[in-house]
């Protein structure tokens, strides 16, 4: 009978709870609407609301679970018999609504102060920018013109950056390059002095071209005069 009792008032208490977890938001925001000075609820008649019913709910379930380690005692008593179904049954479901309520008490109190710290979040967030439009408009100008100039500056170092690091990669690359042409340069003066006869048959062939194309020029030179001489004669 304790236990039937008890968790009927934990079923009306959190119906009430849930409840007014549920009509915070809309509270706070017809307050917003209504004025916008309005602080935030933190003393506010909802908030010690919940802080009460919260303790209420807990020290019900403190008593039921209490309620519940008595009747598991009796159950496990020497006169009561181990088997009997209608007990143990008994047993279970309190223990599963107690668990329930629990669980539930858990999840509405966790909703409830998600909501409430996003409220106070939002009402920070608000009271930031009514201050930042309630300055004049002289230093929001100068303090958009300052913006834009260190935004210059930041594209201007930018800009360096990237033809500096430009540069850099231009100078490796030639210095590359030039490392390339060296080695083949040693490697081509390496296989020369390796190899001094085919450099002496290379030069001699480059020789007898040149003799070959003397003399062929010649010819043709000789051919040519004469061909004149038959000709104007």
């Amino acid at each position: 009978k304790q236990a039937r009792q008890l968790e009927n008032e934990l079923d009306l208490k959190l119906v009430s709870f849930s409840k007014l977890c549920t009509s915070y938001s809309g509270t706070r925001d017809g307050r917003r609407d209504s004025s916008d000075t309005t602080p935030l609820l933190n003393g506010s008649s909802q908030d010690r609301m919940f802080e009460t019913m919260a303790v209420e709910i807990e020290q019900l379930l403190g008593k039921l679970t209490g309620i519940n380690d008595k009747m598991a005692e009796y159950t496990n008593s020497a006169g009561v018999p181990s088997l009997n179904a209608a007990l143990m049954h008994t047993l279970q479901r309190h223990r599963d609504i107690l668990q329930d309520y629990t669980h539930e008490f858990h999840k509405t109190k966790a909703n409830f102060l998600a909501i409430r710290e996003r409220e106070n979040l939002l009402g920070s967030v608000r009271k930031d920018i009514e201050s930042y439009k309630s300055g004049s408009g002289v230093n929001n100008r100068r303090t958009e013109l300052f913006l834009k100039e260190h935004e210059h500056l930041r594209n201007s170092d930018r800009l360096i950056e990237e033809t500096i690091s430009i540069a850099m990669a231009t100078k490796e690359n030639m210095t590359s390059q030039r490392g390339m042409l060296k080695s083949i340069q040693s490697k081509m003066n390496t296989l020369a002095n390796r190899f001094p006869a085919v450099n002496s048959l290379i030069q001699r062939i480059n020789l007898r071209k040149r003799r070959d194309s003397l003399i062929l020029g010649g010819i043709i030179g000789v051919c040519t005069i004469l061909l004149l001489l038959y000709a104007f004669h």
